[in-house]
Formats: structure tokens, sequence, C-alpha cells
């Protein structure tokens, strides 16, 4: 008998409530538990306080996409029905605002790559010219040693 930890139970219960709701058998699939584990689960998790409840990525996104448009009072019924407060669907959204804020931000402009581009260049080019300079110095260190281990031989006989 497999054995899920609390996580990925509380990742495939998320699956199957609102807002996301999917169907047993797609969360079946995707997970590779069975139909009635999975019910099982879901009973479980509809026994619990509605604060408990995880909720995935996709499904803070649908709320936070729902109530997008709703005044207080409709948003506040919403958060009620759902068991969320106001507070952390003002998290989620913020959270989702820095998620797709961030790869433009962080975009380096055409000035900044040709820079960048450069000064690789100029740090192969110190590379390439240290690596020169530490094998010509390996070479000679196994020179001398050569050079002292003959002329050694020499005075001992």
């Amino acid at each position: 008998m497999a054995r899920y930890g609390q996580a990925f139970k509380d990742k495939a219960v998320a699956r199957l409530l609102p807002p996301e709701s999917a169907s047993l058998e797609d969360v079946a699939l995707e997970t590779g538990v069975s139909s009635a584990t999975l019910e099982r689960w879901r009973s479980e998790a509809l026994g619990q306080p509605e604060r408990e409840r995880v909720w995935t990525a996709a499904a803070r996104f649908d709320a936070v996409l729902t109530t997008a448009a709703m005044d207080e009072a409709s948003k506040s019924a919403w958060c009620r029905t759902n068991g969320v407060y106001p507070q952390e669907l003002d998290q989620w959204r913020a959270s989702a605002t820095q998620a797709l804020a961030a790869p433009e931000e962080a975009r380096a402009s055409p000035q900044q790559t040709k820079l960048d581009r450069k000064r690789i260049q100029e740090l192969e080019r110190e590379l390439r010219r240290k690596d020169r300079a530490l094998a010509e110095t390996a070479a000679l260190l196994v020179l001398s040693k050569k050079v002292e281990a003959i002329f050694n031989r020499g005075e001992d006989e």
C-alpha cells in the first residue's frame, strides 16, 4: 500500500475542491492515485473547517481574477463563501502582479547586453593569458626539477 505525504494529499484535494473543481478522473490520471482514494481524501477535507484547506497556485490566480472586478461588499461575500480572508486575497494579487512584472524588469537592455558581451570577451582573453602563464610556469618548474636531479646525481658519483 502506497503512502503519500500530507503536502501531496493537500495538492490533490485542492484540485478537487472549488474554485478549481477538477474531476476525480482527471486528478486520478495526473497523480496516479485511485478515484476511491481521492474521494476519501476529499470527504476528509470537506470535514475540516474551510480555513484549513489548501489553495493551489491556479486556484489562487483564478480567485484573484474572479474578485478583481467586484466591489468590497461582494468581494467580502465571496471571501466568506470560499473561506478566504480579504487580506489573503490581497496577498495573492500582489504576488501575481509581482510574478507577472518580474520578467520585464529583469530583461537587460541591448546596450547592457553589448557591454556584457564585451566584458565576457575581456575576461576570456585574460583567462587564456593566465592559463598560458600557468602552463609556462609548470613547465619551468618541471624542467628545473629535472636539471636539479641530473646535477645532484652527478655530485654523488
